[in-house]
């Protein structure tokens, strides 16, 4: 079976995991440091605050921005679901906006309908969805105009671009995961972004227990901190990010050519001047059962992400969410389709993805 994922770990993984534990010191420490240092410089931001996953990310990032309880948040519904609960995590409500059919980000004429007609909304929670960036000038031209905080989860794209700059740099605050599976893994851990001195001593204390000093606590803060030892694979696996990302878009660029012309099925959309990472290559695909089992039986490894909007699942339906909010984003949740684009996969596998998606009967 081709796996939809596969992360990488090499030699200097291991001899960074080894310096560690030769130090005896794994909890927080030099390496932790380190690493928000790289993150922080590779992403463009002054500030980077170092953390035990995405969700305490986003937890992190909206409290950094004052999100408190009764606040609104607007967010898109086409998203791993702890993009809405970190809202919920500050006692804040959701919104929910629709997504851009094409891109699968949160569409910015539908979330400024949403803000002309809900008042008082203290911030817009973007996800930039697959590794694609959201549209950063009509998103910022609309916080400038209404003025809300804007945080983005940024979990799903390291490295990716609008216009030459990085995601994780337009916020107020933004939020990025190194689960096992993402462009760059630490396994679990998490970075939080600013250019802001107060909100990273405001997000260092959330993180470590609201400590002003060793003994001194002034705020209410969580254990969201991370180890050294996950911080030595970061550090590692930053150095090689861009190799990997160059070699997601040559996978991604093949796969273009070869399924540009099939009438099943529609290739992912990249607008000109945008840098797509491709943490999924994901396709819409109509009768998306059939084909799954028609990957599987030729051993190739599919994924769904994801297969029903957040406002659906049964704990948001109890706090009164209706279906039919949405529609794109209801849409889209019945055609996705991921298949592998990880810098594992070798070329023969390549090809044999490309002849068997080919083949596909309807």
């Amino acid at each position: 079976m081709i796996n939809v994922a596969c992360p990488v770990i090499g030699k200097k993984e291991r001899q960074l995991i080894k310096e560690v534990l030769d130090s005896k010191i794994l909890a927080s420490g030099k390496y932790v440091t380190q690493f928000e240092q790289s993150f922080s410089k590779y992403c463009g931001t002054k500030y980077a605050i170092a953390n035990a996953n995405g969700t305490t990310s986003l937890h992190t990032a909206l409290l950094m921005c004052g999100i408190k309880s009764q606040d609104k948040v607007i967010t898109t519904p086409f998203s791993f679901i702890a993009t809405a609960n970190s809202i919920l995590m500050c006692g804040a409500k959701p919104i929910f906006v629709d997504i851009d059919p094409k891109t699968f980000n949160i569409d910015p004429l539908e979330l400024e309908e949403t803000l002309k007609r809900e008042k008082n909304v203290k911030a817009v929670l973007i996800v930039h969805l697959y590794g694609l960036a959201c549209d950063m000038d009509a998103i910022l031209e609309l916080k400038k105009k209404y003025g809300f905080k804007l945080i983005e989860d940024a979990c799903q794209a390291h490295g990716a671009e609008f216009k030459n700059k990085k995601v994780g740099s337009f916020g107020d605050a933004s939020a990025f995961s190194f689960y096992a599976t993402k462009n760059m893994m630490t396994g679990e851990g998490g970075m939080v972004l600013t250019n802001n001195k107060n909100s990273d001593k405001y997000g260092r204390q959330i993180i470590n227990h609201g400590r002003e000093s060793h003994s001194t606590h002034t705020v209410l803060g969580y254990n969201y901190r991370l180890t050294n030892l996950a911080a030595a694979i970061g550090i590692a696996q930053l150095e090689q990010l861009e190799s990997w990302i160059k070699k997601r878009i040559e996978i991604a660029n093949m796969y273009n050519e070869a399924f540009k012309e099939l009438d099943f099925l529609q290739i992912p959309f990249v607008p000109k001047h945008y840098r797509h990472v491709f943490h999924q290559y994901t396709l819409r695909v109509n009768q998306r059962d059939k084909f799954i089992k028609y990957l599987a039986k030729n051993d190739i490894g599919s994924g769904i992400y994801y297969n029903t909007v957040m406002y659906n699942q049964p704990f948001y339906k109890q706090l009164g969410y209706k279906h039919g909010l949405c529609k794109e984003a209801e849409k889209a949740a019945q055609e996705v389709i991921s298949i592998p684009v990880h810098p594992s996969i070798k070329n023969n596998e390549i090809l044999k993805i490309i002849k068997v998606v080919q083949g596909y009967k309807k």
